[in-house]
């Protein structure tokens, strides 16, 4: 069933469910996994100093192969990962690295953002779940805060 999977990090020790998830669904599918960084550097390009702007995309590139350096790292036994780092939007870089050649599921967290949150920051994750022409698994990544918020829904599939 899947063959592939796409799991985009943040490097955040939050993304750590994301790929708990990623990596048993590969084992049981005998599937790869892929770990993707996206390097916005779309937030740096109206800075002024173009020296400045190589050191920053430096910087945020050496980011990127330590946090899937490190998903890598986490992968039990008997499981593939191979990693990537791109440039771009991270929505747009996701879904286009999901081409359905290439990829057979996307699994991702979702920090479930709502209100003004969500509204100020975008979500990457719906982004994704919108445009991406395969499957796509969201992991709620912060549990915890879900818990303390009582009066927003939440819909879960038994």
């Amino acid at each position: 069933m899947y063959d592939r999977i796409l799991v985009p990090t943040d490097g955040s020790p939050e993304v750590e469910r994301a790929l708990e998830y990623a990596f048993d669904l590969a084992r049981s599918h005998d599937a790869t996994v892929r770990a993707l960084y996206v390097v916005n550097v779309t937030g740096y390009s109206g800075l002024p100093m173009e020296t400045a702007l190589e050191g920053i995309s430096d910087a945020l590139h050496e980011e990127g192969r330590a946090a899937v350096e490190r998903a890598a790292a986490l992968a039990p036994d008997g499981v593939t990962v191979e990693t990537d780092v791109l440039e771009g939007s991270p929505s747009h870089a996701i879904v286009e690295a999901a081409d359905p050649g290439e990829c057979d599921l996307i699994v991702m967290g979702t920090h479930g953002r709502g209100g003004i949150d969500r509204l100020l920051l975008g979500s990457v994750a719906e982004r994704v779940v919108r445009r991406a022409s395969v499957p796509v698994l969201t992991v709620q990544v912060d549990s915890d805060e879900v818990d303390e918020r009582p009066n927003e829904q939440r819909l879960t599939v038994e």
